[in-house]
């Protein structure tokens, strides 16, 4: 039985239509669910990969290619996770697969998966792939530029500052609100790593929205609070 055989079996025996209905409705009705929760859903992937050796790379893209070919959204969760937790063995042959996942079935419960995730892990180990994520980020494609710019969440003291600075920028006045959310959330995550540079960068570009302002700035605030007793002005 093929890994794919086995997921659809062992999900499928899962299914639960009363929760599958508030799932859909959280999603604003843009997918099918099984109506398999987060908890559950991990353990039984861990039932369907106990004992199966770490894939090849052309099985990973396809294991998740075939996962999004399938109408509920579990299957698409499985895929990320899938390719999050092997993510250090994809290449960059594996990139349009994984840039068909970004766009196909888009939405930000696995674009954002796959950014920090996939793409970035895919990009630290290929140095080479920077140039897709400049490419990204000056491209048209919402979803491509959502994933340049959080591609580096977690790099912490790794993160290319200016690259990452300059698709802020870039996109400072786009008015979709998972782009401006995006921006609030990449430039939050960095201000624990280098918070002036964060504070001189929001301060320098008024264009940017209120919501990546609010969202880029919420721990500065607090750590502001935090500091403001013992400053002596």
């Amino acid at each position: 039985m093929t890994l794919l055989q086995h997921l659809r079996e062992v999900y499928a025996g899962a299914a639960d239509p009363e929760k599958a209905a508030p799932m859909r409705a959280y999603m604003r009705d843009r997918f099918e669910f099984l109506g398999i929760t987060s908890a559950p859903r991990r353990e039984l992937t861990r039932q369907v990969l106990k004992g199966r050796p770490g894939p090849a790379e052309r099985d990973l893209t396809e294991v998740a290619l075939g996962c999004w070919a399938l109408p509920e959204r579990e299957y698409q969760y499985f895929a990320c996770d899938y390719l999050r937790r092997y993510a250090a063995a994809l290449t960059p042959a594996a990139l349009p697969a994984v840039r068909t996942l970004i766009t196909t079935k888009s939405w930000w419960d696995t674009v954002d998966i796959l950014a920090s995730n996939v793409v970035g892990v895919m990009v630290a180990g290929h140095p080479a792939l920077v140039s897709t994520m400049d490419a990204w980020a000056a491209g048209s494609e919402l979803w491509l530029a959502r994933t340049a710019l959080l591609h580096q969440l977690r790099y912490k003291e790794r993160t290319a500052a200016d690259r990452l600075f300059g698709y802020c920028a870039r996109w400072a006045g786009e008015r979709d609100f998972f782009i401006r959310k995006g921006i609030g959330w990449a430039l939050r995550e960095y201000a624990r790593t280098d918070p002036r540079a964060v504070r001189e960068f929001v301060a320098a570009h008024p264009e940017l929205s209120a919501l990546s302002v609010r969202e880029a700035t919420k721990h500065l605030e607090k750590q502001g609070r935090e500091v403001e007793p013992n400053n002596p002005r």
